[in-house]
């Protein structure tokens, strides 16, 4: 696309690169129900994208915090090695007594490494760097894909959602997360490759649905990143073109403070709560929970 280009420019180029086998990853979405749906509470949701950089911690951490701002008890599980979500939500990870390593690997109780946060109603349960050999030291594992699963079994009536930060590739953490959760939620960036991540992800969602968890569903895909150019417009454009009301209607804008948040161990709706990014959130908090009745307890 040039700079002359406009989004509505028909021509033979188009605004992102479309893989081959779209035609499969719109089947695989079509089948779920779109986030607006009505949906029982605890909610357990993997935030995940095989392409790593696409705003997939950015989208877990502060999702979370507009929910639990809200009123929803809600709880993030960092399963990423390098643990940003948890830094990003202010736990030291090189302090921690347990992390989500020994309850993947020794069962440790999921309640018993749990930590509180800034936001009320937000809680974390922090990943270390020890979860970087947990890919190989599950090969062996009794029931080395569900062990997430029967963690989250133990503690998830005591939330109203559950997130999920996933590692940016398949290995058995993110398959642990995707027989755990009951939907998927992809952040997509706004750039030329978007649909790339975006239809290995619905490969292995089809793969795990069909051998591990029939319930699994993308239930959205979140567009993040968004610069006003042509290129990203063109994007917005292709993503809803292909996958219709599975895409929420919020963009999240590129933000510098919601980069330098996660430095300061904060979501955005602390660190500035009067910002474009905290706005963004809040308003896809709403729609991604925009189904779901308060619980009473």
């Amino acid at each position: 696309m040039t700079a002359d280009d406009t989004p509505g420019t028909k021509g033979t180029e188009r605004a992102v690169q479309v893989p081959a086998n779209i035609r499969v990853a719109e089947e695989v979405v079509e089948a779920a129900r779109p986030i607006s749906a009505e949906r029982a509470l605890p909610r357990v949701i993997a935030v995940a994208n095989q392409k790593g950089g696409v705003g997939k911690t950015t989208t877990s951490i502060n999702l979370s915090a507009c929910l639990a701002e809200l009123g929803f008890r809600t709880l993030v599980v960092d399963l990423d090695p390098q643990g940003n979500a948890s830094t990003g939500l202010g736990v030291d990870i090189r302090a921690l007594e347990g992390s989500m390593y020994d309850v993947i690997l020794h069962d440790t109780p999921l309640e018993d490494i749990i930590e509180g946060t800034v936001v009320r109603n937000l809680f974390v349960a922090p990943a270390s760097l020890d979860l970087a050999g947990a890919e190989i030291e599950l090969v062996p594992a009794f029931s080395r894909e569900m062990r997430l699963k029967m963690a989250i079994d133990s503690v998830k009536e005591d939330y109203d959602y559950v997130l999920i930060d996933c590692p940016p590739s398949l290995g058995l953490l993110t398959v642990n997360a995707m027989a755990a959760a009951t939907e998927v939620l992809v952040p997509i960036q706004c750039e030329y490759f978007a649909l790339e991540g975006l239809t290995q992800l619905t490969q292995n969602v089809s793969l795990i649905k069909k051998s591990l968890n029939p319930v699994l569903e993308i239930s959205a895909i979140v567009l993040v990143m968004y610069t006003r150019t042509n290129l990203a417009d063109g994007v917005v454009r292709d993503v809803r073109e292909h996958f219709g009301d599975k895409v929420c209607q919020e963009v999240v804008p590129r933000s510098v403070r919601l980069s330098e948040a996660p430095g300061f161990g904060q979501p955005i709706i602390t660190f500035d709560p009067s910002s474009q990014g905290a706005n963004a959130y809040r308003e896809l908090a709403k729609e991604v929970s925009g189904g779901t009745p308060q619980r009473t307890r």
